[in-house]
């Protein structure tokens, strides 16, 4: 079984847009998003040290005293904590006839004045990272400066209150960022990679959308000629035609039998209207980038829907039967279910290419609290040596260009961030994909 839906659409594509073209969009996608991931497995690794490190350092900060410092609005020291006098080694009395700047390496003095102005005049904290140059080097602090008011809400001075933070603070920052990177990196392949399988439908949606909208004009075109006739009749009507006249018009009009076909065409209209209207409901529900709230829907819907796009933009007559329930409520995104359907189903699609009996079983199902849909094709199956790979990110068992090898790589993420999983279940014949989410369970 192929891994991965193909990166060049197919021939039928809207706008007439070729092959090739498809495939250098689609190739310049493949190369940037390489670039953001090459280190996701590091980035992981270092997340799990991310967060060693911040319990290591919740233990250090909370046995390490504030510094504490009071200025008045022209910079004068005022007060100090004994973990200044700790850290400076001096005497307090030393240190309460040095101006505040003084304690600041020179090149943080001039963001510690800024930063005092800041606090002073907007009344409101300000945050900043400097050095205090003590007798032994320069100390790295983070310092919160709040306005120091009067009883008549006056600022008077402010309040510096430092922490030390060194090179742990500046490595758990570094991590920090890393780890957002790494978040939205994951975030983005996932929309990406969902807009390259709805460029894969385009020729299906086509399709599609041109029965019924041939459809709706046709019956307006037959309108159009029914209003001239009724038109034609009502001015003879106006113009005070009598009644023998208005007779014999009428019949050669055929006014009786057009008024009949006049409410066909009406019918066929908004029937043409509205199959257009559920196309492009199901293309909403597909392109929705389920990022906000998780909501509850039907997994046995959800599947039928993406299937059934899938199996609009293949080649050739493929079969899909859905079998088991008819109702499976789960909660998450569902346009990120769907996508994993897609996949699975594309896959199948890819790995049947030019077998006349190709056919797809969807089956839902629930085993205790899971609700389980299994995508199951007449393929030549997954080699026992490709297996245990199908899931890396990259893998992919398609000619260079056809595949970008994250479908899987997401999808088994996407089921994994909805507290179910994605496996390969081997099988004599064929392959068969296993989703499992958590039932919906009625309060």
């Amino acid at each position: 079984m192929r891994l991965e839906p193909p990166s060049t659409p197919q021939s039928g594509s809207l706008s007439g847009i070729d092959d090739s073209a498809w495939s250098e969009v689609l190739r310049a996608v493949d190369d940037t998003y390489s670039a953001l991931i090459e280190n996701q497995t590091a980035l992981e690794a270092r997340n799990r040290e991310l967060e060693d490190l911040r319990r290591f350092m919740g233990s250090v900060m909370a046995s390490v005293s504030d510094v504490l410092l009071v200025v008045s609005r022209t910079g004068d020291l005022q007060e100090c904590s004994a973990s200044l006098l700790r850290l400076a080694e001096r005497d307090r009395e030393e240190i309460l006839e040095t101006p505040v700047a003084a304690l600041f390496t020179e090149a943080d003095r001039p963001r510690l004045a800024d930063a005092l102005q800041a606090a002073i005049s907007a009344k409101a904290r300000v945050d900043f990272e400097a050095d205090l140059d003590l007798a032994d080097g320069a100390a790295t602090l983070e310092f919160n400066i709040a306005p120091r008011l009067d009883d008549r809400g006056r600022a008077t001075g402010a309040v510096l209150t430092g922490r030390p933070v060194g090179e742990l603070r500046q490595a758990y920052a570094e991590l920090a960022k890393s780890h957002d990177a790494l978040q939205q990196t994951q975030a983005q392949l996932v929309r990406n990679e969902k807009l390259a399988s709805l460029g894969r439908l385009l020729a299906g949606v086509a399709h599609e959308l041109n029965n019924p909208i041939s459809f709706v004009y046709a019956n307006a075109h037959a309108m159009e000629r029914y209003a001239t006739k009724f038109e034609t009749y009502f001015e003879r009507v106006q113009e005070g035609a009598d009644r023998a006249e208005l007779v014999s018009l009428r019949e050669e009009l055929k006014l009786d039998r057009e008024i009949r076909n006049l409410r066909e065409a009406i019918d066929g209209a908004r029937d043409g209207a509205e199959r257009v209207r559920d196309i492009v409901a199901d293309l909403r529900r597909l392109s929705a980038e389920g990022s906000g709230e998780t909501e509850e829907f039907d997994l046995a819907e959800a599947a039928r829907t993406a299937a059934s796009w899938v199996a609009r933009g293949a080649k050739g007559e493929l079969r899909i039967t859905f079998m088991g329930l008819d109702a499976a409520p789960v909660a998450g995104k569902p346009g990120h279910i769907q996508q994993v359907v897609m996949n699975l189903v594309q896959n199948a699609v890819d790995a049947m290419a030019d077998q006349e009996d190709a056919s797809l079983h969807l089956d839902v199902y629930q085993t205790g609290d899971l609700l389980t849909l299994d995508v199951t094709d007449t393929g030549p199956g997954i080699p026992a040596d490709v297996a245990p790979h199908i899931f890396d990110p990259f893998y992919t068992t398609k000619p260079v260009g056809q595949g970008t090898g994250l479908g899987l790589a997401i999808s088994h993420k996407i089921a994994d961030e909805h507290g179910g999983r994605l496996l390969h279940v081997p099988t004599e014949t064929g392959t068969c994909m296993r989703l499992e989410l958590p039932v919906v369970t009625a309060p």
